[in-house]
């Protein structure tokens, strides 16, 4: 099934969904660093990524309609800095915002389905107005915005017409699908009604309560990382059953077989790493903090982790990336503050995945149509 991506930054997204089975037909990114790596990647022969189509060009000159009747998802991550807690918080009055051209993307290549990744500050009340813009354009995408009308006065023609996409904002954390990293996002996923298909948020596939039973009830996780004298204590302060997902990945799980940084494939130590209040880094045993991008590098005190002797360093390039979901021949070239940085902006590919085949199956509902059209 094919698919096209605007904002692809370093191909998380795009290698979850491909490992979904969705086809990418086109892959849009403007940063010089992020095309660097998709291209780095597909010239290597990395599974899913070799035959990538990567255009490096701003998304405000693509043609979507040459995809028009042959992409049957649009996908995306508009960039967050409007939105970000740690940004500016200027919402669509910021020149980055690109949530119109997402909308437009999906105008021109009427898709079966869209699904597009933000920071879970969209979500805030600050921006309620706007938030119910998007989705509002989203689910009219042919009622363009004049030259000149105001978002208000937009919205109010748009919720006058008739809506062609069934839409659900749904927030997420990546933890609960599978990822090391307790990283907080908002979803928002269309399904033309056409189609007939029932849009339904996608089940959550882990938590926190089985990561505890294993830990504190069982102790397995303390068996499958070999180490003695933190088995569980008994099934006192728990349910009688243990929870039917699975637990969540922690740090030590993500890890598991990399060894120390040796210098090679990405796996450099940097040195400079300190705690300080609100910036005490990732326990080993749970899921990591959301991995930080900044404006200007890694911000201070974020990205580390905080070993069994309570000492604190920065997670390497190539641990970032097995946080992320990224296989470890999946390669960065540049300062590691520039890959990290890429790696902070990235969707973790389990969470990626997990909604392609959500997406996926949805799709499939249809009897078939959407395969046989595609």
């Amino acid at each position: 099934m094919n698919s096209v991506e605007l904002f692809s930054g370093c191909g998380g997204l795009a290698l979850g969904l491909a490992r979904a089975g969705f086809e990418h037909s086109l892959l849009v990114e403007r940063n010089p660093h992020a095309i660097a790596t998709l291209r780095y990647n597909r010239e290597r022969g990395i599974e899913h990524v070799a035959d990538w189509n990567v255009v490096g060009d701003d998304v405000s000159r693509i043609d979507w309609t040459a995809y028009a009747g042959t992409a049957r998802l649009v996908a995306g991550g508009p960039p967050c800095q409007p939105f970000s807690i740690g940004g500016k918080h200027r919402g669509h009055d910021d020149a980055r915002d690109m949530w119109p051209e997402a909308v437009r993307a999906v105008r021109e290549v009427q898709p079966h389905a869209f699904i597009f990744e933000n920071v879970s500050g969209l979500a805030r009340p600050a921006f309620a107005e706007y938030l119910r813009w998007i989705t509002a354009s989203l689910r009219r995408p042919t009622v363009e915005r004049r030259i000149g009308e105001t978002h208000a006065k937009h919205l109010l023609r748009l919720e006058r017409e008739r809506t062609t996409y069934d839409v659900i904002v749904v927030p997420v954390n990546a933890s609960d699908f599978g990822a090391a990293q307790k990283r907080k996002r908002v979803i928002i996923a269309g399904i033309s009604r056409d189609l007939g298909i029932e849009l339904t948020p996608p089940a959550t596939t882990h938590s926190a309560a089985r990561l505890a039973w294993d830990q504190n009830v069982t102790g397995e996780y303390w068996r499958r990382h070999r180490i003695t004298g933190r088995h569980g204590a008994g099934t006192a302060a728990f349910a009688e059953l243990a929870p039917a997902t699975l637990p969540w990945v922690t740090v030590r799980d993500a890890l598991r077989g990399l060894g120390k940084p040796n210098g090679r494939a990405n796996h450099v130590l940097q040195e400079g790493a300190k705690a300080y209040t609100g910036h005490t880094g990732s326990s080993l045993d749970e899921p990591a903090k959301a991995l930080k991008a900044g404006d200007h590098g890694v911000p201070g005190g974020e990205n580390m982790m905080v070993r069994d002797d309570g000492t604190v360093r920065y997670f390497t390039v190539r641990e970032a990336a097995r946080l992320q979901g990224l296989p470890d021949d999946y390669r960065f070239d540049g300062t590691w503050s520039e890959n990290m940085r890429q790696l902070g902006n990235a969707v973790p590919t389990q969470l990626s995945e997990a909604l392609g085949r959500w997406m996926m199956r949805l799709l499939r509902e249809d009897g078939g149509q959407v395969e046989d059209a595609a």
